[in-house]
């Protein structure tokens, strides 16, 4: 199992990778819009791209508004696997490609992030976490 406050691959070919598009999906494709794991989940309703500290946030704001609750597993359907650079302000054009900042994930539309289940896990309860979650994301989200 590895760390949440360590998300991040353990192993990338290149250090450094172009910006890229969060992806629309025009062919019809479904994955990762469906529940597959737990009984509950927060899918969101536009494209982003998250950065492994929202998703640590989110996750450790679920674990900590649910902790009564025994048993409880959380699923992460999305995973930053993305190197993100910047360039520090006030710095000239040229003189090539920023340093890495940051890792991030790229999120289409209409996909779902989190699951959750427990064999104690009420509706309400689960719908208030991930109700808080989806303020965290700055997009708009739907309950599961």
């Amino acid at each position: 199992v590895r760390n949440l406050g360590n998300l991040q691959p353990r192993r990338r070919k290149y250090k450094k990778a172009q910006k890229g598009r969060v992806p629309v999906r025009v062919g019809g494709s479904t994955k990762g819009n469906y529940m597959a794991f737990g009984d509950y989940g927060l899918r969101v309703k536009d494209g982003l791209r998250l950065s492994a500290k929202t998703i640590t946030a989110i996750h450790s704001m679920l674990r900590r508004q649910l902790k009564a609750i025994k048993g409880l597993q959380i699923w992460l359907r999305v995973f930053p696997d993305i190197p993100v650079t910047t360039k520090g302000t006030e710095v000239r054009m040229g003189k090539g490609k920023g340093a890495f900042d940051y890792w991030a994930c790229r999120v289409p539309k209409d996909k779902i992030i989190f699951e959750m289940s427990g064999p104690n896990l009420n509706q309400e309860l689960a719908k208030d976490a991930m109700r808080q979650a989806g303020f965290k994301l700055g997009v708009p989200t739907e309950f599961v």
